[in-house]
């Protein structure tokens, strides 16, 4: 005898839901396994990375006046004196603990450096990252549509100069035109030291905390600082989304479901920006997540050609200062942030795509 429909419903829904549970929990585990799994090859690699680099930390602490017994001493506080596993153990627990060390070249916790400088480095990024998508974006899917034509031949040789021009020589470039001789923005460093201090910290992104306290003569002072330096690294971030964008939608436009809505007299704009750039936007969202990673961790050339007090140019000091607890704890905070920014884009996939659920 066949079940009534109405049992059969709740039956299937039931035994739905429970076959789905373990490939949630398993989809879960295996995340949360690569995460730590990525951690730990990051703390290994910066961990022999600071063994194998010809700098002595017990020098760069005590000098090279100390006294044997001095160098032995810190070389003990150090633990330097224990097996290269064990070190790397009681590196890995300290890591875990949030706990780099102290920065030889600022006397304080590396920590507490990297959040004095970091959003620096995240108020660049992002607002450069914004600029590669408001730009980025049109200029890929108006390459697409206008495939082959000098339209697309323009916006490819853009994009191309994006990959080829050294970022320091445009900064260069940016500052002699712009702010010397045409004084259109501001010069290097973050605000003007007439407005430092004058806006309480409470996230250390100048813009925000500007807005919040309603000091606009302060916001727009961080609006013409960070214009020039965000537009150079936006033009590499909208040089990558362009180009990616062009083929995500060249892709996209050769499929079928195009063609059935071109066939059913749908406007053509509809069809571009609605559906075919809705279907790019799955690829998209790794793309711009990978972008903003890459401006974090390779500001460098520009927050020291702008004086930018952001993360890359207290790695840089520090590694000229042989100061390698700095360093490698700065470079342990970038790995995490892509560590981030790889789950946050695997999340928006899963969203964005019914077929990766």
């Amino acid at each position: 005898m066949v079940p009534p429909p109405q049992i059969a419903g709740k039956g299937g829904r039931r035994r739905g839901a429970l076959s789905a549970t373990p490939q949630w929990a398993a989809s879960g585990l295996r995340l949360l396994v690569t995460m730590v799994v990525t951690f730990l090859g990051l703390l290994a690699v910066t961990f022999f990375i600071g063994r194998v680099v010809p700098i002595d930390p017990v020098l760069a602490a005590v000098g090279d006046r100390a006294s044997g017994e001095t160098y032995e001493a810190m070389r003990r506080e150090l633990g330097l004196h224990l097996p290269l596993w064990q070190q790397f153990l009681i590196y890995v627990g300290k890591a875990l603990q949030g706990d780099f060390g102290t920065s030889v070249l600022t006397s304080n916790p590396v920590l507490e450096d990297v959040k004095r400088v970091f959003p620096a480095t995240l108020e660049l990024a992002t607002v450069a990252t914004f600029i590669g998508i408001i730009f980025g974006i049109p200029a890929g899917v108006l390459a697409a549509v206008k495939r082959g034509t000098w339209v697309d031949h323009v916006i490819r040789v853009i994009g191309l100069m994006g990959y080829s021009v050294p970022v320091f020589w445009l900064g260069l470039m940016g500052l002699l035109i712009l702010y010397a001789r045409l004084d259109l923005v501001a010069g290097p460093g973050r605000i003007d030291l007439l407005y430092e201090g004058m806006v309480p910290s409470f996230t250390g992104v100048i813009l925000l905390d500007a807005a919040l306290a309603g000091e606009w003569d302060v916001f727009w002072n961080a609006v013409s600082h960070i214009v020039l330096p965000a537009s150079i690294l936006g033009y590499f971030s909208l040089a990558y989304i362009s180009r990616m964008t062009r083929s995500f939608m060249l892709e996209q436009l050769r499929q079928e479901y195009i063609t059935t809505a071109r066939v059913k007299g749908l406007p053509e704009r509809t069809v571009v920006w609605r559906h075919a750039l809705g279907n790019a936007w799955v690829p998209l969202v790794t793309v711009i997540a990978l972008s903003y990673g890459t401006l974090l961790e390779g500001s460098v050339l520009t927050e020291i050609v702008f004086s930018w007090p952001g993360l890359g140019s207290y790695i840089t000091n520090s590694l000229l200062n042989a100061d390698m607890n700095a360093v490698l704890g700065g470079t342990v905070v970038v790995g995490c942030v892509f560590i981030g920014l790889n789950l946050l884009s695997d999340f928006l996939y899963r969203k964005l795509d019914p077929r990766a659920r």
